[in-house]
C-alpha cells in the first residue's frame, strides 16, 4: 500500500490570452481553485486564434511564466487587460512580467529566441486533435465541455465530473 494520495484529476483549460470570453472565465477558475484547492490540477492549455495577432507571443510568454513559477498569475493578469495586449502587444507582456516580478529580461529573451514555441504547437495541434474550436473549453473526465459560445452552466458541469472522479478515488 502506498500512502501517496492519488493523482488529481486534470482540469484542462485550452485557452487564448487575447480573448474576451477567457477573461470570463476567470471568475469561474478562481471558483473552482477555491472550492478544490489542490484537489484538482488545472492546466493551463494554448489555444492561440489567428485573429487575435499578439495571441501566439502571449502563449509563450504565459510558458515563460509558468517556468518562472507564476504562470496562473501571469496568464490572469493578461486576460484581465486584454484590451492593453491588443494596442500595445509584446511590450505589454514584458510590461506584465515586470508588474509581477518577474524576470522581464528573460521573457523579452524567450519571445525573441522562441524557446516555448513548440510547447505552444503541440497545445494547438492536440486541441486540434480533440476538436476544440474556440476558446474558453474545458476537458476533464474524457468530456470536452465548449465555454467558447456561452459559458452558462459551465462551471457547475465541471464540479460535478469532478465530485464524481474525486469520489471515485476514495
Amino acid at each position: 500500500m502506498s500512502d501517496l494520495s492519488p493523482a488529481a484529476p486534470v482540469l484542462d483549460v485550452w485557452c487564448e490570452l487575447q480573448c474576451p470570453d477567457c477573461r470570463t472565465a476567470l471568475d469561474d477558475l478562481r471558483a473552482l481553485r477555491a472550492r478544490y484547492g489542490d484537489r484538482l490540477e488545472l492546466r493551463l492549455r494554448h489555444f492561440p486564434l489567428e485573429k487575435h495577432k499578439h495571441s501566439f507571443a502571449a502563449a509563450q510568454a504565459a510558458e515563460e511564466a509558468l517556468e518562472q513559477g507564476k504562470g496562473w498569475e501571469y496568464a490572469e493578469a493578461v486576460l484581465g487587460r486584454v484590451e492593453e495586449l491588443d494596442r500595445q502587444g509584446e511590450p505589454f507582456l514584458v510590461e506584465v512580467a515586470r508588474e509581477l516580478g518577474l524576470d522581464a529580461e528573460e521573457f523579452d529573451t524567450a519571445l525573441i529566441d522562441g524557446r516555448h514555441i513548440l510547447i505552444v504547437d503541440a497545445d494547438q495541434a492536440e486541441g486540434k486533435a480533440i476538436g476544440v474550436t474556440g476558446t474558453p473549453t474545458y476537458v476533464i473526465g474524457g468530456e470536452r465541455l465548449d465555454g467558447g459560445k456561452s459559458q452558462d452552466g459551465l462551471r457547475e458541469r465541471i464540479e460535478e465530473i469532478a465530485d464524481r472522479l474525486l469520489a471515485e478515488q476514495d
